[in-house]
């Protein structure tokens, strides 16, 4: 099952940042890909098969 997601997207991930959030928007795609804590707006960027293991849901497709 390939889980379907794109740029500003927000998603769930499996485990909480240390702030206690679980959601993040999704702003940059590529080979590594850069979310954005939606609680206390720390970026983080990770591989994109890191982030395919540790997500775990898209919460809101952007729509333009």
């Amino acid at each position: 099952m390939t889980k379907e997601y794109g740029l500003n997207d927000i998603v769930e991930m499996k485990k909480p940042h240390p702030c206690g959030s679980r959601l993040f928007s999704i702003t940059r795609m590529g080979a590594d890909i850069k979310i954005k804590c939606n609680q206390c707006d720390r970026v983080i960027m990770m591989p994109r098969r890191d982030f395919e293991k540790r997500m775990k849901m898209v919460r809101k497709k952007y729509e333009a």
